[in-house]
């Protein structure tokens, strides 16, 4: 009987189809570019949770792809089929990480972990941080330049956490953190980052070689 695994990561993901993702990019790089950086990035982040399930070993941690846009079929041929995979519900954001955290605790995981496709600075380092912090903590935040969150960590399930949020604005993190202030959560902080939403937002991937390609001069 296979052990169930301490850290569960989860990744949610959109399948990169033109018009359906990365939309506010759009005016600056057009449909089908818009497209293929959404691939692109989120490649690098399935890439980068491999590598961190093989720093720590696949018999403690496991990742799940929450996708939505396409079938489950589709996501295995194009992110690999040694990945675990589960069907986003329908609502909003609130309610789809909501489902995701609450299967994978009913599990029987100890840390779960959440993560978005659009911060190409996170790295296994601070998946570690965050892992490590949820030894005595009962939430981890990942705070985004443009106030929402990046990473989000637990070491039980807090559905609270999810609900009278803003999503999609710069209101998000603070919320959070004063609904963790109110239910007495102890939280950690990892390290601001920035993520990729805006067209001001590509400057920061021009010098990067997974994506200097794509956003070029723009």
């Amino acid at each position: 009987m296979n052990k169930t695994p301490d850290s569960n990561l989860l990744v949610f993901s959109k399948y990169p189809l033109a018009g359906k993702v990365k939309t506010r990019l759009i005016p600056a790089l057009g449909a089908e570019v818009a497209a293929q950086l959404h691939r692109r990035l989120a490649e690098s982040a399935i890439d980068m949770a491999q590598s961190w399930t093989r720093e720590i070993s696949r018999n403690t941690t496991r990742v799940t792809v929450h996708y939505t846009g396409a079938e489950e079929k589709d996501f295995c041929s194009w992110l690999g089929s040694d990945l675990d995979y589960q069907e986003q519900p329908a609502g909003n954001l609130g309610r789809r990480m909501c489902f995701a955290f609450e299967s994978a605790f009913e599990c029987g995981i100890k840390h779960v972990i959440g993560i978005g496709t659009d911060v190409p600075a996170l790295t296994p380092a601070l998946l570690r941080q965050a892992d490590k912090n949820l030894k005595d903590h009962d939430v981890v935040l990942g705070p985004a330049a443009d106030g929402g969150y990046y990473l989000i960590g637990m070491n039980s399930f807090h559905p609270e956490l999810f609900v009278g949020i803003d999503w999609g604005t710069g209101q998000v993190y603070a919320q959070t953190q004063k609904i963790c202030i109110r239910f007495g959560l102890r939280t950690a902080d990892l390290l601001m980052l920035n993520d990729v939403d805006r067209p001001e937002d590509l400057r920061t991937l021009r010098d990067d070689p997974r994506f200097s390609d794509i956003v070029g001069k723009r």
